[in-house]
């Protein structure tokens, strides 16, 4: 949500206005600046000086170009080695602040300040947000209030350097009234308008955007600037910023675009510095945090990366040391919490993420974000009435946060949920749907909890809050803050959230297994206080699915294969970049699947304590490299090697069939071609596999087996939509084969939890061989893929009074109430009379009596209850 902030951006531009002899050097000098061509244009300058040593404008453009690519120390020579230092003061205190020398930069911009000239209102504006940068918040506030005036006063003369300097100083203005971002704005506008060739302005209304969340305006304000000039570091920087905001790719390529230009470039470096803490790397990101204070022992987001780095690695002492050294420079700096809280939430340390809000808050009460930091992470821990009211705080200091509207407007909807109570959850359940869901998630729940809690040996914090949405939108807004997350569940430790199966179409997932897979999550986070990296979580988690139903977890597909032949996959020792880094779009899907293999190979060799003790190493503070090492006796880099190892002959079957020995047919290309390809290469998995569809599809039932067990001979554990065993299934049901078409669709369902469609063509099948009791196991697990279908649950209702499991019987009536039928006053009769035949007397009596106030004459209902009343119930 948050890009990493600092110090106001590099201006990198330089007006003048060159007369006389040093005209046209002076007028390529310019051209190179503004072309990014800075080395060029550091020597068009140096040449101008040596022939005017008084020509300031030259002198600026020297240093600005030396600022540009990062030689600060050569720009304060520069700035004070000539004639009238004072006229480009403001440049020198540029310098100097970034490296950090700030009494000298506070001494510079007042020079330039009281020196009168055409840079005076950009010294002072700098002056006040130095002022604000070392926590004299009160003086940069009266300071930047002046501007006002100037503005008002100027009726509309004030050139473009000027109004840049009113913009900046109003953007601090609007921290404590919002109205007045527009007035930044404004003045940018009217400022890119007035110079259209400077683009210090224009990079200026970008950050303005991105910082009120419009990163669409911000991104076209950025590469108007960067078409004028392709190597600007505002610009750039910008860029980077508006892509991490954005939670696409490229930011990195620019990151390491402007880095080239300027290797000391300190927020890019925390930028990366960031990154590499998000994916849990710390030592690279210190050393990049290292990197800028060699240049500027003072940089406060340097200083932040660093502390971060010690945050994520548990060293309590240097997080405080560098905390310290950063409230020494500015004790109001809040933007330090806030970053580290940011954090926090990225790497899942949740409760860390409040105390760090907190914090910020507490250094500066005007800190929107953080308040709205805190709020959000507070209803992340499940304190919902205090992360409404901080949320409610933040948002009338900044009601451009979409972030913090959209949690108050879910937190509205919030009186439309049910609350259900077992013996370790609460279930929060949407009004509309509390009623079916219940009778199943429940038993779901507290199956998962007792496992897990056996397996791992601790319990989590209870009772765990589990909310699902019948809104992927509101389940995304509840996680992130935002719509357009693709995840279906997410915990965070005692709080679990996910999609209800409402909010997807039916056979989309398997929304039991996806709560197993959250559920093992919360235990993850509590037996590592936290600590536990994403990669390992997610693998085991669907470790977990897969012990607990066949069947359930991600399973190996065509795709995955291919990444494999193709040496796609990272290493066990990078597999976390896989879901934070990926290279290609289905990454995150095949790290899951592969990191659970990890675990399933871990577990075989080394037994479930192994995991348990590694996940007793991450609470420690222990690195992964460290676990490896200390658990298992295997320096990661060894097990690299040998689980690629493992992969390879666990998969040689379709690595061979996938393996390309010649071009295929197109896709338009017709059975005979596609024929006579599969019997020159018979060893080819998609082409086998193909031919055998082709073939069912003409109806050449005998040929089509044939190519479709081949295809499974190559790779038996495919089950994806396109699976032989579908195909096989067909086949035999349309040659009155029953018992061969269920033990197809048995295999298919053994590897895949969500295939709706197999799961009712395998009960039907059952019942028609008289398998009553399977069958009724096929549609329980039907109703974990989708509890919405009517028929479904009749089925599953007449089958388990045909078994006398009253109960299932009872549950099952209870579903088809719960789903609002068209013959309600019927569905609370039949779900009397089975309440009756269970021995639920009360509950059969509620039941009839909601029959008879739709239908006060249903006489079928009316015996019952004289029945119910005879029996004195």
């Amino acid at each position: 949500m948050r890009a990493w902030g600092g110090a106001s951006a590099l201006v990198l531009a330089v007006v003048f206005t060159p007369s006389g002899a040093e005209a046209q050097d002076a007028n390529a000098a310019r051209s190179a600046l503004r072309a990014g061509e800075y080395q060029d244009a550091i020597e068009a300058f140096e040449d101008v000086l040596r022939d005017q040593p008084g020509a300031d404008q030259a002198r600026i453009g020297l240093m600005d170009a030396l600022l540009a690519t990062g030689a600060y120390e050569e720009a304060v020579r520069v700035g004070q080695a000539g004639p009238q230092p004072r006229a480009v003061a403001h440049r020198t205190g540029e310098a100097l602040e970034l490296l950090g020398r700030l009494d000298e930069a506070e001494q510079a911009y007042g020079e330039g300040a009281s020196s009168g000239g055409p840079w005076a209102l950009t010294s002072e504006v700098a002056l006040a947000e130095l002022r604000f940068a070392r926590g004299q918040i009160d003086d940069a506030m009266e300071r930047f209030d002046r501007f006002i005036d100037v503005y008002n006063q100027a009726d509309g003369s004030l050139g473009s350097r000027d109004l840049t300097a009113v913009g900046r100083a109003v953007r601090y203005l609007g921290r404590t009234n919002s109205d007045l971002f527009q007035d930044a704005l404004r003045a940018f506008d009217e400022a890119s308008r007035a110079d259209p060739t400077w683009l210090d302005p224009v990079v200026r209304t970008g950050n303005l955007f991105l910082e009120k969340y419009d990163s669409p305006s911000a991104k076209a304000e950025f590469q108007r600037a960067l078409a004028q000039n392709p190597r600007h570091p505002g610009a750039l920087l910008g860029m980077a910023k508006s892509l991490i905001f954005d939670g696409g790719p490229g930011s990195r390529d620019v990151l390491d675009q402007l880095l080239e230009i300027n290797p000391n470039h300190a927020e890019a470096r925390a930028l990366v510095a960031e990154e590499l803490l998000t994916n849990e790397r710390p030592l690279e990101a210190r050393r990049e945090a290292e990197k800028v204070l060699t240049v500027n022992p003072r940089s406060l987001v340097a200083l932040t990366a660093l502390a971060g780095a010690y945050l994520i690695a548990d060293d309590v002492e240097g997080f405080q040391r560098t905390r310290g050294r950063v409230l020494e420079i500015n004790p109001r700096y809040a933007d330090f919490d806030l970053t580290l809280a940011d954090l926090s939430a990225k790497t899942r340390r949740y409760q860390q993420a409040v105390d760090r809000a907190q914090a910020a808050v507490a250094l500066d009460p005007a800190s929107w974000e953080a308040w709205g930091l805190l709020g959000m992470n507070q209803l992340r821990i499940g304190h919902i009435e205090a992360g409404r009211a901080n949320l409610e705080r933040a948002f009338e200091g900044d009601p451009y946060n979409p972030w913090f509207k959209n949690n108050l407007d879910l937190l509205d909807t919030f009186e439309r949920f049910d609350a259900r109570e077992t013996d370790h959850f609460e279930l929060f359940l949407h009004g509309t749907e509390a009623d079916l869901l219940a009778n199943y998630l429940a038993p779901i729940a507290e199956e998962a909890f007792d496992s897990l809690s056996r397996r791992y040996g601790v319990e989590p914090d209870l009772p765990v809050r589990a909310e699902l949405y019948p809104s992927s939108a509101d389940f995304s807004v509840r996680t992130l803050g935002e719509a357009g997350l693709g995840a279906l569940g997410v915990s965070f430790g005692r709080v679990l959230v996910m999609d209800s199966p409402s909010a997807r179409q039916m056979g989309d997932y398997n929304w039991a297994s996806v709560f197993w897979h959250e559920l093992a999550h919360t235990f993850h986070l509590a037996m590592s206080d936290n600590r536990v990296p994403r990669w390992f979580s997610e693998g085991l988690a669907v470790h977990e699915q897969r012990q607990a139903r066949e069947g359930w977890g991600h399973q190996p597909t065509l795709d995955f294969v291919a990444a494999l032949r193709e040496n796609r996959l990272k290493k066990v020792s990078e597999l976390n970049d896989g879901f934070m880094r990926p290279d290609y779009p289905q990454q995150v899907i095949h790290s899951y699947y592969q990191a659970s293999l990890v675990f399933e190979l871990i577990e075989d060799r080394f037994g479930f304590d192994a995991i348990r003790r590694m996940l007793d190493g991450y609470r420690e503070g222990r690195t992964t490299e460290q676990m490896f090492e200390t658990v298992l006796s295997l320096p990661i880099q060894e097990f690299d090697e040998e689980f690629d190892d493992h992969l390879r002959r666990r998969f040689a079957g379709p690595l061979a069939g996938m393996a390309r020995i010649g071009d295929p047919p197109g896709a338009n290309a017709d059975l005979q071609a596609v024929r006579d390809f599969a019997r020159a290469h018979p060893g080819d998995l998609l082409t086998r596999l193909r031919l055998g569809i082709m073939l069912y599809r003409e109806g050449a039932l005998g040929e089509a087996e044939e190519e479709l067990r081949a295809a499974l001979r190559i790779f038996p554990e495919y089950g994806g939509p396109d699976s032989p065993y579908w195909f096989l299934a067909l086949i035999h049901r349309d040659r009155g084969e029953p018992e061969r078409a269920e033990a197809a669709l048995a295999r298919l369902n053994a590897l895949s939890e969500s295939n709706y469609q197999a799961l009712l063509a395998q009960a039907e099948v059952l019942e028609e061989l008289g398998r009553t009791e399977a069958s009724a196991r096929v549609l329980d697990k039907a109703v974990l893929v989708w509890p919405y279908d009517l028929d479904l649950h009749a089925r599953l209702a007449t089958l388990h009074a045909t078994l006398g499991n009253l109960q299932g019987a009872v549950r099952e009536r209870g579903a088809i109430v719960a789903l609002n039928p068209a013959d309600k006053a019927d569905a609370y009769y039949r779900l009397a009379v089975a309440q009756e035949q269970a021995g639920d007397l009360r509950g059969a009596r509620r039941s009839v009596m909601g029959a008879l106030e739709i239908a006060p004459n249903y006489e079928d209902a009316l015996e019952l209850l004289l029945r119910l009343r005879g029996s004195g119930s």
